[in-house]
């Protein structure tokens, strides 16, 4: 499968991507990196562009962690014996 462009913006920079996954999809979790950003940047005073990210990923993380625990929970229960 051949590798599409697709041209994303994230908290004011420009970034050229290269993905198997459909344009729309890469658009969607740009905008969520973007919205993401933007809200840590509401919260604080003066960091800096690469100390929001780095908070945003740190929220996302633990969303992600989160699901993939009630996920796993959820697998189990399907799992037990009835």
């Amino acid at each position: 499968m051949e590798k599409k462009k697709v041209v994303v913006e994230i908290f004011g920079e420009v970034y050229p991507l290269k993905s198997d996954e459909p344009a729309d999809y890469v658009r969607q979790l740009a905008k969520l990196v973007d919205d993401n950003m933007r809200d840590v940047a509401k919260k604080t005073r003066s960091f800096s562009g690469t100390k929001i990210g780095v908070l945003a990923a740190l929220q996302l993380a633990d969303e992600y962690y989160k699901l993939k625990k009630d996920y796993d929970e959820l697998l189990a229960l399907l799992e037990e014996p009835k």
